[in-house]
């Protein structure tokens, strides 16, 4: 071995030891971060990505040593904030708080999608999941899931559900157990999870899905009852209520996600530091306790998770999409 390849191996092998804040240093030529951090949420303020969003921004700015700022870019189930992600710098100062809607499903919902999920972006890693809680009006004779799915097979189409609008995560998940356990129900959309709810505890609708906190209130006075939880545990919060395995719904009911993203681009390095410090935030007792006191499961997957779970989304919801029979916009 000649004297400039040992030394160009002792060189790499110097490297490879380096902490990922070196590596950072040495990609960029200046210690990373040595400014704020812009953090886009492409949803209104409060709900799940915005906690998570303002939660993550708080613990990962005091450890990076610079302030992240969350900015709300909502609009067109968004397409808006993600489309300017994908679209800034690659340098780790401007990142996503992005939802599984954005990636996964909007690819199938509009012709012209102006950023590509599977290559406009330097995944981060999901950092908590939303599970979904499917939810009936009191005034059907159902207290379980397999009471609800005899009732529904017995009287087709008489039982309707509300979503949150065409192509909501609502419609898919409650399309998939229409076809996943063989009923009928029928769809009735309202503009936003809110509504939906209240359609089911003012008896318009029959039923339909929520986020824990959307319906905890109104399951524990009554007005609604609990029939199943999109999650592969029961939740803290409704520890009676059975998951849909457990159910027999199957896997039906995906929970969406709320996770970290970077412009395509943005160097390993910066992506690795990132993914570090979002998974540090999460173990940290308080943090983990807002999330799950909020309905959230925490989870810090790591970057290549999370574009395996992308791509499997932009594929499986394709089908879905298509077999419902929603037309791209």
């Amino acid at each position: 071995m000649s004297i400039t390849t040992r030394i160009l191996a002792a060189a790499v092998a110097a490297l490879a030891s380096l902490p990922v804040a070196s590596l950072v240093h040495a990609q960029s030529g200046a210690a990373y971060p040595n400014r704020p951090l812009k953090l886009v949420v492409p949803f209104p303020p409060g709900g799940g990505a915005d906690l998570t969003a303002r939660t993550l921004a708080q613990k990962m700015g005091d450890a990076m040593g610079q302030s992240i700022v969350v900015d709300n870019r909502p609009g067109a189930n968004g397409l808006i904030g993600t489309d300017l992600v994908a679209k800034a710098a690659p340098d780790g100062y401007t990142i996503l708080l992005v939802d599984r809607g954005a990636l996964g499903i909007n690819p199938s919902l509009y012709a012209k999608l102006p950023y590509d999920p599977l290559k406009d972006f330097a995944y981060i890693g999901i950092a908590t999941e939303g599970p979904y809680v499917l939810v009936a009006n009191p005034a059907i004779p159902a207290k379980t899931l397999g009471e609800f799915v005899a009732l529904a097979k017995a009287k087709p189409g008489s039982i309707n559900y509300a979503s949150y609008g065409v192509g909501s995560m609502a419609q898919l998940n409650l399309e998939a157990v229409n076809q996943r356990l063989g009923i009928d129900l029928q769809h009735v959309p309202y503009k936003g999870a809110g509504p939906a709810v209240t359609a089911v505890v003012a008896g318009e609708v029959g039923v339909t899905i929520a986020s824990v906190p959307g319906v905890l209130g109104f399951v524990r006075d009554g007005r609604v009852r609990a029939l199943a939880v999109g999650s592969d545990k029961r939740l803290a919060l409704f520890p009676d209520v059975p998951t849909m395995a457990e159910a027999g719904g199957g896997d039906t009911l995906i929970a969406t996600y709320f996770a970290l993203a970077a412009p395509a681009g943005t160097p390993p390095a910066v992506v690795a530091r990132l993914n570090t410090e979002m998974k540090r935030a999460l173990a940290a007792p308080e943090v983990a306790e807002r999330f799950v006191a909020a309905g959230l499961v925490p989870t810090g997957s790591s970057p290549e998770v999370m574009a395996q779970t992308v791509k499997q989304d932009v594929a499986r919801f394709a089908v879905l999409v298509k077999s419902i029979g929603i037309k791209p916009e």
